[in-house]
């Protein structure tokens, strides 16, 4: 059992910067992917940013590359989304997940993924 607790969301304007973290605790943080999806009113869930394992390797939404950086630090059993030159359609609820898969380095699909927080609601306005 993993439990995964975000934080960080807010109201910020366009243009501004803003950084997520996601507290885990239960199991090894280093021995489970993780990564960042995001949710707005309507939409289906979708994917943002993912870390292998060591940290070692990232990838990214098209949405998010150049703008977002995901990071994380084993010894804190955290991991983090830095968000800059945020835009309005970036809103959303944004939630962390734990990938426990042996294969691969991250997933880039939600059903690939074991556990999930609570959400963290971003709005960013015009």
């Amino acid at each position: 059992q993993v439990q995964l607790v975000e934080s960080g969301g807010g109201l910020v304007q366009a243009g501004d910067s803003l950084r997520l973290s996601c507290a885990a605790s239960g199991r090894t943080f280093s021995s489970y992917a993780m990564g960042w999806f995001r949710q707005a009113p309507g939409k289906e869930r979708e994917f943002v940013a993912a870390i292998s394992r060591s940290g070692g390797d990232t990838n990214y939404a098209d949405s998010a590359k150049g703008r977002f950086t995901i990071s994380r630090d084993n010894a804190k059993n955290t991991v983090y989304l830095q968000m800059n030159s945020l835009k309005p359609e970036d809103t959303a609820v944004y939630y962390c997940a734990a990938d426990f898969r042996t294969g691969g380095k991250y997933g880039i699909t939600s059903y690939q993924y074991n556990y999930w927080g609570q959400g963290t609601q971003v709005t960013v306005s015009s």
